[in-house]
């Protein structure tokens, strides 16, 4: 399993914290220091059956500058997050070819017992 975390979140330690505690083998990527490819970021959201745009955090400052109001494609969103890692959502915890965003933490504990 893999867990896109950012160690300044409550809820991606909360999600960390799950796992280990469960005794999970799980590789941390702390994508604030590393983010994902554009080839990653593509198969993130499609593991986790969702749209770009619904992984963006709309609350984040950036986003209010850069991006509030606006109509992008799937591949610009993917772009935008590439370039500004804070509007991932967080954590993700991918585990084959399934995802869990953990906010709930519960759909990570739910993929993480599949």
């Amino acid at each position: 399993m893999k867990l896109y975390h950012n160690p300044r979140c409550r809820k991606s330690r909360e999600g960390l914290c799950v796992l280990e505690e469960a005794g999970q083998n799980v590789e941390v990527v702390e994508y604030m220091k590393n983010p994902p490819s554009k080839a990653e970021m593509k198969d993130i959201v499609k593991k986790l059956g969702i749209t770009a745009e619904q992984l963006v955090r709309k609350t984040e400052k950036i986003f209010k500058e850069e991006f509030k109001g606006k109509s992008l494609t799937e591949a610009q969103w993917i772009d935008a997050m590439i370039k500004y890692p804070n509007l991932i959502q967080r954590p993700i915890l991918i585990k084959g070819d399934k995802a869990a965003l953990g906010r709930p933490v519960e759909d990570i504990v739910a993929l993480m017992n599949s």
